[in-house]
Parts: C-alpha cells; structure tokens; sequence
C-alpha cells in the first residue's frame, strides 16, 4: 500500500468546521419545518433565540472533536452529535406535549455520557492470537463467497427493481427466514465493507468494486436506502480521506452533504431550478438521512411520556425474561401512534435510553453503550484511521437509525470489532513482502 499524504487539519480549524457544522443543520432544519409540517415539525421565529440559546450550549460539545484521536467513537459520535443537536433545535419548537426541559437535559447530559468514553478511551488491548495476512486474504475470498451466496438466497425470496419513492409499498410484504434476515444484516452491513476497507487500501481495485457491486445487489432484495446508497457512501468516504485527515472527512461528511442540500432548497425556491431532483435530494440527505433521527427521539419522548416504558423488553434475548407491555416492534408501534413516516426504528438515545428507561435515566445507558464503543475503539488501536472509517462507516449509518442492540447482533458490529482486533498491523505497512507473509 502506497503511504497517503493529506492535508491535516488543526484542532482549531476543525472547531470551526464543527461550528459551521452546527450551523448548517439548524438552518436545514428550519427548511426542513417549511416542507414536511406534517411530520410535526415547526419552526416559529419568536422562538429562534430559545433555540440558538440551547444548541450553541450543546455544541460546547463539538471541542471534544477538535481534540480527540480518530477512532470509531469518533465516527459513530460525530453523528450522534448532529442527531442530538438537531432534536434540542426541534424540540425548542416542537407542539407536541411533553416535558421538553427535561428531555432537552437528557438528551445533552446522554451524549456527553456517551461522547467521553467513545472518544477519550484508545489504549490498546493486546492482541493474543492476530490472523496472519494470508488468513486474512484467506477469509476475504471466504467474504465475498458468503456475499453471493447471501444475495442468490435472498433473491429467491424477494428481487424487485424499484423507484425509491415506491419501496414502501412492497417492503412490507418482505419475509425471510430468521437466519437469512442476519445474514443480510452482517454481511452488508459489517463483513463487506470490511472487505472493501481491505481492498481499497491495498490498492486491489477491482476487488473493491466487486465488493461495491455485491452491496448494490442487496438493493432489490431488500429494498433498503442504506443498501443502495452505502457503496456510493463508502467511495465518497475513501475519495476524501485520500485528500484530508480522517477527522475532517468525518465533520464534512454531514457538512457537505446538507449544505448541499440548502443549496438546491434555495436554488429550487428562487425558480433557478425547475426539476424536482433538487427537492428529491433534500428529501433523501437533509430530511430523511438528517432529520429524521432527531424527530425519531421527539416522538419516543413524546409516546412514552405517557406510555409503560419497555425495560428492554424489545431485546429478544431479554423478552423472556421481562414482561413486555407491547407485542409490536417499536419501530411499527410508533409508526402506529402517529400514522406517518414508515417504520420509525430509532438510535440507542431513544430505544436503549427514553423507551427502555425513561429521560431521567437515559443517560446510564448511554454510557454504557458508550463504554461499549471504547471497547472496539481499544480493539482498533494500531490500525490506519482510514481502514477504521472504511470498515465501519456503514455501521455508523447503522447505529444512528436502529437500537445499539440490534446493530451489535443483526448488523454485525460485534463481528467488525472482532474483526479489528484480530487483525495483523503489519498488514497495511509499506514495504516488500507484506502483501501475503
């Protein structure tokens, strides 16, 4: 692998980059209130200095970035912090009754819990038994095999070619056997994009695109955005961070993409562009991939303010064991309740933390997701930042729009950070024989 050269940025010039990153979100979403008021979202111009008052408090937060090492905290928390912005910024405005004073306090007070440990602790653990780099090439064939078969299976069951705009009226007609349902899930999710940080950074490209092809397919089985936007994501990520450090790749991998959105929002607005693409993309990044998350926490709040909090019933492993108030996923309970939006699966913050165990208590158990994550950050230590993001950056996709249990088993992150510490260092060293010793 070749040495890469970028431009590093300072921990002042990323504290800017956080704070303009700030920025453009609330401003997204002040648009985003204008086109989907439906989904309850407001924005009232008396109300605007409350708002700037509690997101600039918050994003005292954003410091921890321009000082913290990267690590897969870092990426996973980056967007946590963008989520949690963006639901103070909502819930400034937001008609909906509920505690807002206190769930505001939670949600700040849930991802500095999270944030310390996912960002502060690297220490590497000591690797016992590291694979050798011929295992790893061994078990990459092994990957992309399994990949084939995943996606042939899957394909019996279901295989459509269909507009995003219609996914919904097919996806919920989906059923596979339970086994297949987590093959998908870890092999798109973790054990692919672990395939192709390999590929990529070893320069093997026509591999990495086999790779970004494999996770195309999984597109018509499952009908998932995140299967047919990840490969473009995870090309876009390895295009940037070939230019800047990893750290600043990370802040404009929100930055840029919402303020391209504003862009064509405004472009759209003042008659410049007529095609409703610029209106289809704002939908896509600036309110489904940004907002949604944040509103996603608004509606848990607001449902189970005055609903029987789950106890963690809607982990399968733990059902069993406590006696669950709801016979639904909570995804299709709050889709239910307010009849709009899909299925509304939801981050840690909200399924782990105000379902489980209310707003008071929800920040215990994002630390201890939190202290989950500086685990995996300790089992990367010593590999290239770039290989980390590659690897994990559908899984930071994953952990910001689905409870932290079901991305560490059904996604496949306990498989990735397995993966990390099994890994040998010398692997991505420069030098002759390091390909296959």
């Amino acid at each position: 692998m070749k040495p890469v050269t970028h431009y590093t940025f300072g921990p002042k010039q990323l504290a800017a980059l956080m704070y303009a990153c700030s920025a453009i979100c609330c401003a997204s979403l002040i648009c985003v209130a204008a086109l989907y008021p439906e989904f309850h979202i407001t924005f009232h111009p008396g109300w605007l200095f409350s708002a700037v008052l509690a997101t600039l408090s918050f994003a005292g937060l954003s410091w921890l970035f321009a000082y913290a090492r990267f690590s897969f905290g870092y990426l996973i928390g980056l967007y946590f912090y963008a989520m949690i912005l963006g639901y103070l910024w909502l819930s400034t405005f937001s008609q909906l009754s509920y505690n807002h004073a206190l769930s505001g306090l939670s949600a700040a007070v849930s991802a500095a819990s999270f944030l310390l440990p996912a960002l502060l602790i690297t220490t590497p653990l000591r690797q016992i038994c590291p694979l050798s780099i011929r295992s790893v090439d061994r078990l990459l064939i092994a990957i992309l095999v399994a990949a084939i078969a995943t996606v042939a299976a899957g394909a019996k069951y279901n295989f459509k070619l269909v507009a995003l705009e219609d996914i919904y009226q097919f996806r919920g007609e989906l059923a596979f056997p339970t086994i297949l349902n987590y093959a998908i899930g870890i092999v798109s999710s973790a054990l692919l994009p672990f395939a192709y940080a390999c590929f990529a950074l070893r320069s093997h490209f026509w591999r990495a695109g086999l790779v970004v092809l494999l996770m195309l397919l999984f597109y018509p089985v499952t009908l998932s955005k995140m299967s047919l936007f990840a490969p473009a994501w995870l090309v876009g990520l390895t295009v940037a961070s070939r230019i800047i450090d990893s750290r600043a790749t990370v802040v404009l991998s929100v930055l840029v993409p919402v303020s391209l959105g504003l862009i064509l929002y405004a472009l759209h607005n003042s008659g410049v562009l007529a095609s409703g693409m610029s209106m289809a993309y704002f939908g896509l990044v600036n309110f489904r991939m940004t907002a949604i998350p944040s509103l996603a926490m608004e509606y848990y709040n607001y449902f189970f303010a005055t609903h029987e909090l789950t106890h963690f019933c809607q982990i399968r492993l733990l059902s069993p064991l406590v006696d669950c108030p709801y016979n639904e996923p909570l995804a299709v309970i709050i889709y239910k309740y307010f009849g709009i939006g899909g299925y509304f699966n939801a981050s840690l913050f909200a399924t782990e933390g105000i379902a489980s165990v209310g707003a008071v208590f929800a920040p215990l158990t994002a630390l201890a997701c939190g202290l989950v994550i500086a685990t995996a950050n300790r089992m990367s230590t010593g590999l290239p930042d770039r290989f980390i993001m590659l690897s994990g950056g559908v899984l930071a996709q994953a952990f910001l729009n689905v409870p932290f249990t079901t991305t560490l088993l059904s996604h496949g992150a306990g498989f990735t950070f397995l993966l990390w510490y099994l890994m040998p260092r010398e692997m991505f060293e420069p030098g002759p024989g390091k390909q296959h010793t």
